[in-house]
């Protein structure tokens, strides 16, 4: 097995566990929270997938699947176009509603189409590169997308 292969199926699992999660639940158990300062299903699953196609596309130098398939207007979210949830507070959390589970789901295997994509490419040279200077010490690809994992 390839360390691309190995990156690929890893993403694969986590699109496995976000379909078994969302299957069969309605948008109000998608938006329940246990209280009020915890996360939704709802806010859970769009979050990690907005940082996997955030980070992924940054990673590629690619447009995000949520602006160039038109997710951003999809899900009619009150946040910026490139809000990917990181430092939400609950009021943000709370406004993250959809639906039905459908939504999540179908921009989550978009994602993964992507991703998946753009991994299966790579050879042990790309994912040794450095993308990311900005973090200290600088990170190759790998370590990027193992951050994302």
């Amino acid at each position: 097995m390839t360390s691309a292969e190995l990156l690929v199926d890893a993403f694969g699992r986590i699109r496995e566990v976000v379909h078994r999660v969302i299957d069969g639940l309605s948008p109000e158990q998608l938006a329940f929270r246990v209280d009020p300062e915890a996360n939704s299903i709802a806010w859970l699953v769009w979050h990690l997938t907005r940082i996997q196609d955030d980070h992924l596309a940054d990673a590629f130098e690619a447009e995000q699947v949520w602006l160039s398939q038109g997710w951003v207007e999809r899900f009619g979210l009150p946040f910026d176009t490139r809000d990917t949830g990181y430092g939400h507070r609950a009021d943000d959390v709370a406004a993250v509603q959809v639906g039905s589970g459908e939504l999540l789901v179908g921009y989550h295997d978009a994602v993964h189409q992507q991703t998946t994509r753009d991994v299966k490419a790579l050879s042990d040279a790309d994912l040794a590169r450095i993308v990311d200077r900005s973090w200290d010490p600088p990170v190759s690809l790998s370590v990027r997308l193992v951050s994302v994992i």
